[in-house]
């Protein structure tokens, strides 16, 4: 997997970090992780986590941020990237309303005309993925495919996630190759063995991780991010065995 950093979503933390954001920062340092996804600020000013991550030694490896900001605010997110010194902001979600043929349609043209004004801010919008957008349309292509197809390759890279790719049994790998040139951002995530597809550390599922890991230097990955949306035990302890999975692999 070479040199290629490692952060974690917060949102994986998102119940200790409403605790106390700073301490679970201080936490995942402590963890041996080079970064963070930022998924919100945890009610601190973006100076104060800006601040907080350097003291840290940690990075800003990306930001999801809803698609209602990009639609209405995008300067200002543009602007709190660059006090973070963060390159990457990723569209996250869509909500079950936002997933019609014309709603992707405009998601298309919202996501070249935002990634157009990023990319000349020297920032790059990326598109995250789930598993509905691997359901068919009309013109029997993918959802997900019809975004990367019909939007400008130099204005919006993906964020490819592999447990949700895997869940919707297509191969990571092959959706890694087919747009080897997009994807800075991957999350790693694994998922259980059983016919519940659940959420799992990463190392004890079965999604191809190994296949995945081997792509990174081909495909010019800046980040693994690691994200369990849902941990069965302490997401501390959850983590700690993903990211020594991770260090083993590269050792």
């Amino acid at each position: 997997m070479g040199k290629i950093p490692v952060a974690v979503q917060m949102y994986t933390l998102r119940e200790e970090s409403q605790k106390n954001f700073f301490e679970t920062l201080k936490k995942v340092a402590e963890l041996g992780f080079d970064g963070v996804e930022l998924a919100g600020y945890g009610g601190n000013s973006v100076l104060e986590v800006k601040e907080m991550l350097s003291k840290l030694g940690l990075k800003a490896a990306g930001n999801h941020v809803p698609l209602e900001d990009l639609q209405h605010h995008l300067i200002r997110v543009i602007k709190d990237q660059k006090i973070l010194e963060n390159q990457y902001i990723v569209c996250p979600f869509l909500f079950p309303h936002q997933r019609g043929e014309e709603d992707y349609k405009e998601l298309v043209s919202l996501l070249n005309k935002a990634g157009e004004v990023c990319n000349r801010e020297g920032i790059t919008l990326c598109y995250h993925n789930h598993d509905f957008e691997l359901e068919l349309l009309s013109d029997g292509r993918t959802a997900l495919d019809t975004i990367f197809m019909e939007t400008n390759p130099e204005y919006v890279k993906a964020e490819f996630d592999v447990y949700w790719l895997t869940k919707a049994s297509k191969d990571p790998v092959e959706w890694l190759k087919r747009y080897k040139h997009r994807t800075p951002l991957v999350h790693l995530k694994d998922m259980t063995l059983d016919d519940e597809k659940f959420f799992a550390e990463l190392g004890t599922g079965g999604v191809n991780l190994e296949g995945v890991l081997n792509l990174g230097e081909e495909n010019n990955v800046q980040w693994w991010i690691v994200e369990q949306d849902v941990c069965l035990q302490d997401p501390f302890e959850s983590i700690k065995i993903s990211i020594d999975y991770l260090k083993k692999m590269n050792s």
